[in-house]
C-alpha cells in the first residue's frame, strides 16, 4: 500500500454537503454543535409526553424512555384522518411517502438523468449509497451524484421501551465506548452529499471539501451468532476491503468515525474488527474513534452519511472533535493492545496528510466503510473583479427579503468563501423571479 499522498484515478470529490439533524439546520452549526461537545437529544417533559398521548402508567415504568418512535408518518398523519387518503387517492398517497419514490422524485424536480435508485440496508443505507454514487461517478454513468439519506420519526413525542441488552439506551444517551455503554437512541435527520469525480472538480475548480480515496461493502453472511449480531469478520473485510482499493497505509489513518451505537456488544466486535483490518501499524501510530451518535442519537438510515459529513468537516478544520459519555472506556475494547483510543476533547489533527475512515453497520449485516483524506490545497485566487454582482429574486416582496437574509447569514457563517464563486452561482443557477 501507498503511504504518500498520490491519489488514485478513481477518487472522488466532495464538492457539496447539506444536513438537517438535532440541533443544526447547516453544515455549519452541526460542526460548531460537534466540536463543543454539545448532545442535542432532547427530553420531553412528562407534561408534554401525557398530551401527546402517552398513558400515564408508560411514565411511571422505569422501562420507559422519552425519545422519538418508528417512522409512521403514513401511518399516523394520514390514515388517521378518515377520508383524507380516499380524497387523495391510495396511489398518489404511496408515491408522496413510500420510500422508494424518493430518489425518483428528486430526479424529477432537478432534472437529473443517471442513476436514480432507493438503497435499503438498515442503519448503513446512506453510506452505502455514498459507495453506489461513486461507483456510478468512476463508471461514467453520471458527472455529479447526491447521495444520501433520511429519517423522519412522524411521533415526536413519544418514547420507546428499554429492553435488556437491547439496541436502545435505557436512559436516553449514547455513550458509544464506554463501560456503562446501552445503547443509542433514535432521532430524526437527514444529510447529503454531492460527489464529483476528484480529476472533474479540480478541472471545473469546484470548493472540495474532503477526497473520497475508496469505499466497499459487504455482508457478513452468516458469521455470527445470529441475524440481528454483528460480526467481527464481516467488519473488518469490508475495512480492509477499503483500505485496500484507497491504496493506502492503515498507519496513516488517525481518526475513524465508528458506527458506535454503544452496546455493549457491539463496540467490543467494531474495535475487534479495526484492530484486525489494521493490522500490526507500529508502535508510534494513534488512531482516535468518536460516534456522531453521541451528540445527536442514532439517525438510522441517514446516520452513515452524517457521520461522512462529521468527519469531513473535522478533516477541514483540522481538529479531531470529542466523543461524549466515555469517562470509563469498556475494557473489552482492548484499546492498549493497539493504536485506537477514544477522543475524549477538541484536539489539533496534526499529520501532514490527515485521513479517517468512516463506518456504518446495519442489522441484517450490510457493512460499509469509506476512506477521506483532507482535500488537496486549492491554489490561491487570482485578482479577479473589485466587485461582485449578486443578484437576487423571488416570487414575493417578502420572500426576497428573506433570500437576502438568508445570503447574508450564508457569508457570514463562511468568510473563507470565495464571492466570485457565490456571484457565478447566484448568477447561472437560479431562475429568474418576478421580484429582483
Amino acid at each position: 500500500m501507498s503511504d504518500d499522498s498520490s491519489m488514485p484515478t478513481d477518487a472522488v470529490a466532495v464538492v457539496g454537503m447539506a444536513l438537517r439533524v438535532p440541533g443544526a439546520d447547516t453544515p455549519e452549526q452541526f460542526w460548531q454543535n460537534v466540536r463543543d461537545g454539545v448532545e442535542s437529544i432532547r427530553f420531553f417533559t412528562d407534561e408534554e409526553l401525557l398530551a401527546a398521548g402517552v398513558a400515564a402508567q408508560d411514565l411511571a415504568d422505569p422501562a420507559y424512555v422519552a425519545g422519538v418512535g418508528e417512522s409512521s408518518y403514513l401511518q399516523h398523519n394520514l390514515l388517521a384522518h378518515e377520508g383524507l387518503v380516499e380524497r387523495i387517492g391510495a396511489f398518489q398517497s404511496a408515491l408522496g411517502n413510500d420510500k422508494d419514490f424518493m430518489p425518483t422524485r428528486v430526479s424529477y424536480k432537478l432534472d437529473l438523468r443517471g442513476p436514480s435508485v432507493s438503497v435499503q440496508t438498515g442503519c448503513s443505507t446512506s453510506l452505502v449509497a455514498v459507495h453506489m454514487a461513486a461507483q456510478a461517478l468512476v463508471n461514467g454513468e453520471c458527472d455529479v451524484a447526491l447521495a444520501g439519506g433520511a429519517t423522519v420519526n412522524a411521533l415526536q413525542e413519544l418514547g420507546y421501551r428499554y429492553e435488556e441488552g437491547g439496541v436502545l439506551s435505557p436512559d436516553g444517551h449514547c455513550r458509544a465506548f464506554a463501560d456503562d455503554a446501552g445503547g443509542a437512541v433514535p432521532a430524526s435527520g437527514a444529510g447529503v452529499v454531492v460527489l464529483k469525480r476528484l480529476d472533474s472538480a479540480l478541472a471545473d475548480g469546484d470548493v472540495i471539501h474532503a477526497v473520497i480515496r475508496g469505499t466497499a461493502i459487504n455482508n457478513d453472511g452468516s458469521r455470527k451468532v445470529g441475524f440481528t449480531a454483528p460480526s467481527i469478520e464481516g467488519q473488518a473485510d469490508a475495512v480492509a476491503e477499503a483500505l485496500s482499493v484507497a491504496d493506502v497505509d492503515p498507519a496513516t489513518v488517525t481518526y475513524v468515525e465508528a458506527h458506535g451505537t454503544g452496546t455493549r456488544m457491539g463496540d467490543p466486535i467494531e474495535v475487534a474488527a479495526l484492530h484486525h483490518a489494521f493490522g500490526d501499524t507500529g508502535a508510534d501510530h494513534r488512531c482516535a474513534l468518536g460516534s456522531v451518535k453521541t451528540n445527536i442519537g442514532h439517525l438510522d438510515t441517514a446516520a452513515g452519511v452524517i457521520g461522512l459529513i462529521k468527519a469531513t468537516l473535522a478533516l477541514r478544520a483540522r481538529e479531531l472533535p470529542p466523543s461524549l459519555h466515555c469517562d470509563s472506556p469498556n475494557p473489552g475494547l482492548a484499546l492498549t493492545d493497539g493504536p485506537f483510543y477514544v477522543n475524549t476533547e477538541l484536539t489539533p489533527w496534526q499529520g501532514d496528510v490527515l485521513r479517517a475512515g468512516v463506518s456504518s453497520f446495519g442489522i441484517g449485516g450490510t457493512n460499509a466503510h469509506v476512506i477521506l483524506e483532507q482535500a488537496p490545497q486549492r491554489p490561491p485566487a487570482g485578482p479577479g473583479r473589485g466587485r461582485q454582482v449578486l443578484p437576487l429574486s423571488a416570487a414575493t416582496p417578502t420572500a426576497l427579503d428573506t433570500a437576502a437574509a438568508e445570503l447574508a447569514a450564508h457569508l457570514r457563517e463562511r468568510p473563507q468563501e470565495r464571492l466570485d464563486d457565490v456571484a457565478y452561482t447566484l448568477q447561472c443557477g437560479r431562475r429568474t423571479l418576478p421580484y429582483r
